[in-house]
């Protein structure tokens, strides 16, 4: 394998350093990509702060990434170098959560995305110096020109899309769109307030509309991510910090006001509560966000409601993804406005953006 380019991150809350590493041998089930693009997720950046209990450095991030397939291992048969494909989580294909069609539970989940290694304990990526990289966060590692990924987590997808727009599909988007379409599943009329209008909440938002409800209320802190809201669906828009944020999302305190479904993408422990108390009774809330916020909540605030955290969407990536892209190929999932690119040179200005809210959705376009 030549050597090739990534974004490699030393150590918790410093910036990415480009480096020139190296990679080994394809393994029997394993599939190598040429990264086109990769989308830039809040995980990767929790990943990199210093209290967030991972310790990968030093480590290739990066998963939401597309590209072409250059090489694939003796026991891969359903992709084929050339192939056009969007990166997703990885998963073992052989526990009670795969064969159930739910992937996204796998019970070696974390050993597939989050170890940074192989299942095994292994690597296949060195430094310059000939030290080993983590390189396989959820499976791919897309932060870089190459990425070492499996059959179970690269979606094919048709050769006249653009893959520097596709990555997010991986992992953000599929999130947010995943928890409506999948897990809660709106009727239309149905009311839905989604808490946090990043990617994730923008995602969920749109497919809220798709799924034809009827009032969507969505909650920030910015008054320029609401704005981007209103343009994608949202009929009503309240700032996170209103006084009365629960009413105002409400639209009153009536037996009948509330929300049927509500959605929180934040992980701040103030808005996971106000999503349950948003809820009408048989209202259902629906968390996504990764981060340390806690669920404080008196026991009989959940009579008659429901509350789960939904993983990745909860859908299969190989059935759910493409079904997003016929969303957007028809106008109704434009998740395009979201989208920033930059070079992976400025990955570290791209974060930046990112965590200052200037960016809802930073791409970086590797290859």
């Amino acid at each position: 394998m030549p050597e090739f380019r990534a974004a490699v991150s030393r150590s918790a809350g410093q910036p990415y350093t480009i480096e020139t590493v190296t990679g080994s041998d394809l393994r029997p089930d394993e599939v190598l990509v040429r990264v086109v693009a990769a989308g830039m997720c809040h995980t990767d950046m929790v990943a990199r702060e210093p209290n967030s209990g991972l310790s990968l450095a030093p480590v290739i991030l990066g998963h939401e990434g597309s590209g072409v397939v250059e090489a694939v291992g003796s026991s891969v048969i359903r992709v084929v170098p050339g192939d056009h494909v969007i990166l997703s989580f990885d998963s073992c294909g052989k526990c009670s959560a795969c064969l159930g069609g739910e992937p996204a539970y796998c019970a070696e989940f974390p050993l597939r995305n989050v170890s940074g290694r192989r299942p095994d304990g292994t690597g296949a990526v060195t430094d310059a110096d000939g030290h080993g990289l983590a390189h396989r966060w959820f499976g791919q590692s897309s932060f870089a020109e190459y990425a070492w990924a499996t059959e179970r987590n690269v979606v094919v997808v048709p050769k006249d899309l653009p893959l520097e727009l596709l990555g997010p599909l991986g992992c953000g988007l599929q999130t947010g769109a995943g928890a409506v379409l999948n897990e809660m599943k709106p009727w239309p009329g149905s009311r839905v307030a989604v808490f946090g209008a990043g990617a994730v909440g923008l995602a969920a938002l749109m497919a809220a509309k798709v799924a034809g409800a009827g009032e969507i209320v969505a909650v920030d802190l910015k008054q320029s991510r609401l704005d981007v809201a209103r343009e994608l669906g949202a009929t009503r828009t309240v700032l996170a910090d209103d006084p009365d944020l629960v009413e105002a999302v409400r639209g009153g305190d009536g037996p009948e006001d509330g929300m049927d479904y509500a959605v929180d993408t934040t992980a701040v422990t103030s808005a996971i509560s106000a999503t349950i108390a948003v809820l009408r009774r048989r209202g259902e809330a629906v968390f996504l966000g990764v981060g340390r916020g806690m669920l404080e909540i008196a026991p009989g605030q959940l009579n008659g409601r429901k509350a789960t955290f939904v993983n990745l969407g909860g859908g299969v990536p190989q059935v759910f993804v493409p079904r997003l892209i016929e969303l957007w190929r028809h106008g109704r999932f434009p998740f395009d406005k979201l989208v920033r690119t930059y070079p992976l040179d400025d990955i570290n200005t791209a974060e930046a953006d990112s965590l200052s809210g200037a960016t809802v959705k930073p791409v970086l376009l590797i290859g």
